[in-house]
């Protein structure tokens, strides 16, 4: 599957969460709903995957841990903030170079239209 097409269902399928749940909720909650609609779809989803950190050729127990990682290369990142921060970009971002991804979705549940709350992120 195309990694557009699949952002596309991701995104979907988090409009959906958001729509029954509304803003407002732990960040969990949202995870575990998240998980659900995409595996209705079929969709591989891996949850708190461990990202090594290498430091001068050195692995480093540091626990760094993508919240999703849909079919082994879609990353999500979730939030339920008032405002994403540069912080939360930097972060993902860097969770995409160090896995080698090329896209990520930070998604924040905690606005009042989804389509808010989406942010793509690319791993030049």
């Amino acid at each position: 599957m195309d990694i557009n097409e699949l952002s596309g269902k991701v995104i979907g399928a988090s409009i959906e969460v958001h729509r029954h749940l509304g803003p407002g909720l732990l960040e969990s909650a949202y995870q575990q709903c998240l998980i659900f609609e995409l595996e209705q779809q079929g969709l591989k989803v891996a949850t708190e995957v461990i990202l090594p950190l290498i430091y001068k050729g050195q692995h480093l127990e540091h626990g760094y841990r993508i919240d999703l990682l849909v079919e082994d290369q879609l990353v999500v990142e979730l939030k339920a903030v008032d405002n994403l921060m540069p912080i939360n970009v930097a972060q993902i971002l860097s969770y995409l170079k160090m896995g080698n991804y090329k896209l990520g979705l930070l998604i924040n549940f905690n606005v009042p239209q989804l389509k808010q709350g989406v942010k793509r992120i690319i791993n030049n």
